[in-house]
């Protein structure tokens, strides 16, 4: 470690936040040096006193602080923050104890987004991965509701101004739909909050599904389950730091097969209580993930796009309903009619109607009068 080093930098390293985290705790006033409290861009030595609400922390150098790397499948309904003060559930609720460290989120999935989030040790590692200047692409699979025209799609790859400055994709490909509801995988290199659904909001188009399934190379695993993580290896955390232009790891926390299969039963234990918390999942529908990353409902609709998610469900129960009543009412006039004519395949006289005309011969089916229906009566 160097003589001095800024605050949040050497806390960051030492797996107490991301930079961005530490200073706004900093700002704040949380965070103490010594006998003062902190200011931001303060350096410090290794063998300061620093005290994180009032609790003292422990520093480390890089080579001491092992990077551990998680790829979790977030679902929807969970928020990626340490306490929410409504009591619903967070991402870290679902993260393995680490003794000398804690879990940092590698950016944000708001509590509608679901799919591939990362988790590490290393607040630097957390930092520069978030940070634009590295362009690390995010891939994401989106739902949109409206018509999407090759015009559209060029302003979106061209940029547009949003509040907080022009935003843009690096890539668009479709994906299919139906009707109103097209699949899209865009490609970011960038994290603004919301920045997938302000884009398509732009173009008046509503986004109904969002789904992260790509972080730089790191694809969401195809067997990994909702509310599951499973931890990288160390040529995987290398590839990352390469990324960023952090010097590489020796050897990353050797998982054996043990541990393997307790980190696969842990991911199940998760998935099966996020299906107790959410029975048929968010909004009333059950996810199955598709080979592309898409995923697509199998009952109901989300939360976006009710209206018209209403107004489809209604149209056809109108349907069913007018089919189901012209085959009840098909049914009566034919039970009516077999009645009134009276079928003798034995050769036996039926059962005459009120209508039925007298004197006629045996065998010989009854005539009906023309504009009567089969009571008689229209």
């Amino acid at each position: 470690m160097k003589d001095t080093e800024k605050l949040q930098k050497v806390l960051a390293r030492s797996g107490h936040g991301s930079r961005r985290e530490l200073e706004t705790m900093i700002s704040e006033g949380r965070i103490r040096v010594d006998d003062h409290v902190a200011t931001l861009g303060e350096r410090v030595t290794a063998s300061a006193d620093i005290r994180i609400d009032g609790h003292q922390v422990k520093v480390r150098n890089a080579e001491e602080q092992p990077c551990r790397v998680l790829v979790y499948h977030k679902p929807e309904g969970e928020l990626v923050t340490r306490k929410d003060p409504e009591g619903r559930a967070t991402v870290y609720e679902r993260m393995p104890y680490v003794s000398t460290a804690r879990w940092i989120a590698i950016g944000r999935l708001d509590i509608n987004t679901s799919g591939l989030l990362l988790m590490t040790t290393d607040g630097e590692l957390a930092n520069r991965l978030m940070h634009p200047s590295y362009e690390v692409e995010r891939e994401y699979a989106v739902r949109v509701f409206g018509e999407v025209g090759e015009a559209q799609i060029q302003k979106l790859l061209k940029g547009v101004k949003l509040e907080d400055g022009v935003s843009k994709f690096k890539k668009i490909k479709r994906r299919g739909g139906e009707g109103m509801n097209q699949w899209f995988h865009v490609i970011l290199t960038e994290g603004k909050n919301r920045e997938v659904r302000r884009l398509w909001e732009s173009q008046g188009c509503t986004v109904s599904r969002l789904m992260r399934v790509r972080m730089g190379d790191l694809v969401l695993p195809k067997g990994l389950v909702q509310g599951g993580w499973m931890e990288l290896q160390t040529e995987q955390v290398n590839y990352l730091r390469r990324l960023v232009e952090l010097p590489l790891i020796e050897s990353a926390p050797v998982i054996t097969d043990e541990e393997q299969r307790r980190q696969l039963k842990q991911a199940r234990r998760g998935s099966m209580r996020h299906r107790k918390e959410n029975p048929v999942g968010r909004g009333g529908r059950r996810l199955s993930a598709q080979p592309d990353g898409v995923e697509q409902e199998s009952a109901g609709r989300g939360a976006a796009g009710k209206d018209n998610a209403r107004k489809d469900n209604a149209g056809k129960d109108n349907k069913r309903s007018e089919s189901m009543s012209a085959r009840a009412h098909s049914r009566n006039v034919k039970r009516e009619e077999e009645s009134n004519v009276g079928r003798k395949p034995s050769g036996k006289p039926s059962p005459r109607s009120r209508n039925s005309g007298k004197g006629q011969g045996k065998g010989k089916p009854q005539r009906q009068h023309q504009g009567n229906s089969g009571s008689g009566k229209k």
